[in-house]
């Protein structure tokens, strides 16, 4: 006969708190009627059940006293640390000389440190992460979304986000001319890992030790900036000759895999660079990889358009190329591709996975291994207020390619040798004069600003 069984009805409760995870302290109360023992190191008693624990960082702590309060406060000491750590190097931001444990910390946030109110008269965000808000949004003129000109389209916006921040106060761009190329650089560094401002704000712009004002000086900071970005900065960072940011040839560039680079947050401070140029109708970044620029603008890995020139790294470009033909792979080519398929966790390579394979270590060798450095400039164009653009009008040519770039004035002027007065060679019986040099150089220089064609297409 089979036996029936009741079934019963179990109710659980949902939480509806967050438990407290946190260890208790010696002293706590529910260790009161516990049995305990006395610390032979520190001679303190603790409870049977945190003893062993204690043991292991008892020789590593010391007992701090609190005054108000009965409870003990314990703070952790790696004495072998200190001896391993008393090794030196000196920060290439602000050259000050730093224990190397905490070099990487600091450079990440030199220069972030707001100047005097007199000198950069930068102003706090009022909303979170520099973005447009909503209300902000509520008071624009859309005609930018419309447009069917894309140029036309990134003026507006231009004019719609200065209306909105007119009242501002302006920034300060400052360049000494008479110290060193590495000192200018860091003064621009400086500017841009400026925490709280309001990059869409007006500008102004000085060029120390030189005479020169007006639209001039601005277009030289913008070109300067861009060009910095784009052939490297002459600061040792990182333990490099010439620090670039971003690696390989046109149209295929992508940023440096650099850890230093990334710790320091100098993809933030592209970021911010990239787009304030771009505010101030400075020129644009061009030959940027297409395929780094698709997820950039928040485009899905998967659709990117990857090419075999877009990995900077040439070894592991000439190994994954290994794999795009259809001969078989030898001893010593089947060990170099397994090598690097499992340094970064993908099977090994077959006959039928061969063409996946390919594609996904390149994947990972150009887009993979950036991650971080595209939240950072995406950030930095988020907080100069150009994402919401870039988010709309796909069609702006933001990151052209090398081209479609058209050369600027300042670009051809910055790689001039112009003629100086002070000279040691300059001949006494010259035919020309100094004033006359002085008065063909400042009508050259006007030509070149005013009267050349630079669109590249057109001539």
């Amino acid at each position: 006969m089979n036996k029936v069984r009741e079934s019963s009805v179990l109710y659980i409760a949902p939480l509806q708190e967050e438990l407290d995870t946190a260890p208790l302290p010696p002293s706590s109360e529910s260790f009161r009627d516990m049995p305990k023992a006395v610390c032979k190191q520190c001679k303190k008693s603790f409870p049977l059940q945190i003893l062993t624990n204690h043991i292991k960082t008892c020789s590593d702590v010391v007992v701090v006293e609190d005054e108000n309060q009965d409870e003990i406060l314990y703070k952790a000491h790696d004495v072998e640390s200190k001896k391993n750590n008393n090794e030196k190097g000196c920060c290439p931001v602000c050259q000050e000389e730093m224990p190397l444990d905490i070099l990487e910390v600091h450079a990440s946030e030199c220069g972030e440190r707001p100047l005097d109110d007199e000198i950069n008269n930068t102003t706090e965000l009022s909303c979170l992460d520099n973005e447009v808000n909503d209300t902000e949004c509520s008071y624009m003129d859309n005609d930018w979304k419309t447009h069917p000109d894309p140029k036309m389209a990134a003026d507006l916006y231009r004019k719609e986000i200065f209306r909105l921040h007119e009242t501002g106060k302006p920034l300060l761009m400052c360049m000494d001319l008479r110290s060193g190329v590495e000192e200018q650089e860091r003064q621009l560094i400086n500017f841009y890992k400026q925490r709280h401002v309001e990059w869409a704000c007006p500008v102004k712009c000085q060029l120390q030790g030189d005479a020169t004002v007006g639209d001039g000086v601005t277009r030289h900071f913008f070109s300067t900036v861009l060009e910095k970005l784009k052939y490297g900065f002459s600061l040792n960072l990182g333990n490099t000759g010439v620090t670039c940011l971003f690696e390989r040839e046109p149209d295929h560039l992508v940023p440096s895999s650099s850890q230093f680079l990334i710790e320091s947050d100098l993809f933030l401070v592209a970021g911010r660079m990239l787009g304030h140029s771009f505010l101030h109708g400075g020129p644009c970044f061009a030959g940027l990889s297409r395929a780094f620029v698709h997820v950039l603008l928040q485009g899905s890995e998967d659709t990117a358009t990857l090419q075999l020139e877009d990995c900077p790294d040439v070894d592991i470009r000439e190994t994954i190329d290994l794999l795009s033909g259809h001969s078989p792979l030898n001893e010593d080519q089947s060990s170099k591709v397994l090598e690097l398929c499992l340094s970064w966790d993908l099977p090994g390579p077959t006959e039928g996975n061969r063409r996946w394979l390919y594609e996904r270590l390149l994947s990972h060798a150009v887009l993979g291994k950036r991650t971080r450095q595209i939240k950072q400039i995406r950030r930095g164009l988020k907080e100069t207020f150009v994402w919401n653009l870039l988010n709309e009008r796909k069609d702006v040519a933001f990151f052209p390619k090398e081209s479609e770039d058209s050369c600027s004035p300042e670009m051809l002027l910055s790689h001039i040798s112009w003629h100086r007065g002070d000279d040691e060679d300059d001949d006494d019986d010259d035919e020309y004069s100094p004033d006359i040099k002085e008065r063909i150089t400042g009508y050259l220089k006007q030509f070149i600003e005013t009267d050349v064609c630079w669109d590249t297409k057109t001539q």
